[in-house]
């Protein structure tokens, strides 16, 4: 039976294996182990095998388990990622616990993350989501919104803009998997020009990760790979 930490190595073989296939540094893509509906204890097994980065897709969930290891294991250096769909009435749990806010989508929920961000903490990292494969169902802006809402967000002194982050339709082909995410870069590529300290574009899950990493994501988020189907009460 696989453990975590197989798990966990094996993604880490697949990373190092794509990007090395395509002349890019394994080292800087970053492992986000989306974590959402599993229990504290699985997260622990993740960490002994030395993973730090987690993503959460509810608030109060998160909030918890982000409560439990500052309380039981203050000596960790964790990072919380927020990842979900974030509704105004719960902004405010978010600026105040996690590190990283991935779904900016409009700049009412940014003005609010920014207002909410306590003075003793660093500027809340953030990504705006961009619907890149325009579905009706999925959250984000269109690409050809991107300017202004990065410009407006960067006049907010609490929040960092990172970079981008985008969840595009599910194919099974490479080919068509590759269309939304070489659009992305370039949308990445150009944020850059606008702002410097632009480094992160997150996008590639467990089902197109390989499409993801050639097309130049720096940070994919793994769930279903790492922890096993998803538990929902």
């Amino acid at each position: 039976m696989m453990t975590i930490k197989d798990n966990l190595q094996h993604i880490h073989h697949m990373i190092n294996e794509i990007a090395t296939q395509c002349e890019r540094s394994p080292n800087l893509i970053k492992l986000l182990a989306v974590s959402k509906t599993k229990p504290v204890s699985l997260i622990e097994d993740a960490i002994q095998a030395g993973q730090t980065c987690f993503g959460e897709n509810y608030v109060q969930e998160g909030v918890e388990k982000i409560t439990h290891f500052q309380q039981h294991h203050p000596d960790l250096s964790l990072e919380w990622h927020f990842i979900g769909p974030l509704q105004s009435n719960k902004s405010k749990l978010v600026a105040q616990y996690f590190d990283w806010v991935q779904t900016i989508d409009r700049l009412k929920i940014a003005t609010r993350l920014n207002e909410q961000r306590p003075s003793h903490l660093s500027p809340l990292n953030v990504l705006i989501q961009v619907n890149i494969s325009d579905e009706e169902s999925k959250s984000g802006i269109q690409p050809e919104d991107l300017t202004l809402l990065a410009q407006q967000i960067m006049a907010l002194p609490h929040l960092k803009l990172r970079g981008l982050m985008a969840i595009p339709k599910a194919e099974s082909d490479l080919d068509l998997q590759s269309i939304a995410f070489k659009k992305m870069y370039q949308l990445y590529q150009k944020l850059q020009q606008l702002n410097p300290d632009i480094d992160t574009l997150s996008m590639g899950m467990s089902d197109d990760m390989k499409a993801a990493i050639i097309a130049g994501t720096n940070m994919v988020r793994i769930g279903t790979a790492i922890f096993g189907a998803r538990q929902y009460n």
